[in-house]
């Protein structure tokens, strides 16, 4: 894994602490169930899983998950908490803008991680190459803003995203039935931040 700094490192201890954080966690899994017809022999990827908040939520409906961080203090929170998990977990530190095809998925889910990611057309071909056939990806992520979203924008590579520009590259990857649907609102005192979650199959 290459060097990369741990933006999280300062944050891990207090990541779940927060409500509204999984609040939205919890919303956008109720969204991922709602819209992918999961189930108990599927092992899938939480892509930029952090502390494992989706994971959490998301364990009751799959046979594993396996958490992909570059985080090493937010993997650490993952790492603890485990066994509270309702399916099977491993935990991966890998560089995120870095995805192993060789490893193959019945689906990846992942909220607010790809904001953090400079190249999006890159991460998506790779989420395609491991997925298996008619595997699925579950993304959540904030609609376009203007950058306040963050107090500090140091690691973040996009304000929020178009919603049909991720339709066209997803297209152009090779993924279908591809559809939006606003899961949760993030309300901030300077602002309301909505996240949308997109949902494709190989």
């Amino acid at each position: 894994m290459k060097n990369t700094i741990d933006y999280f490192e300062s944050k891990s201890k207090s990541w779940d602490m927060n409500s509204s954080r999984v609040q939205n966690a919890k919303s956008i899994s109720e969204f991922i169930v709602k819209n992918i017809n999961l189930s108990k022999n599927m092992e899938i990827m939480d892509f930029g899983a952090g502390t494992g908040l989706l994971s959490y939520f998301v364990a009751p409906y799959v046979a594993k998950i396996v958490a992909l961080d570059n985080s090493p203090s937010m993997l650490k929170k993952f790492k603890e908490k485990r066994d509270e998990f309702a399916c099977a977990t491993e935990v991966l530190e890998e560089d995120l803008h870095e995805i192993y095809p060789e490893r193959k998925f019945d689906g990846i889910v992942s909220s607010m991680t790809m904001h953090h990611i400079e190249d999006i057309d890159t991460l998506l071909s790779g989420f395609y190459q491991a997925l298996h056939h008619d595997g699925f990806i579950a993304l959540a992520d904030l609609d376009k803003e203007d950058g306040s979203f963050h107090s500090s924008n140091a690691g973040v590579f996009h304000y929020g995203f178009d919603r049909e520009m991720l339709r066209e590259i997803a297209l152009k990857i090779g993924f279908k039935e591809i559809f939006f649907e606003t899961a949760s609102i993030i309300d901030k005192p300077h602002c309301k931040f909505s996240v949308f979650l997109m949902t494709a199959k190989k």
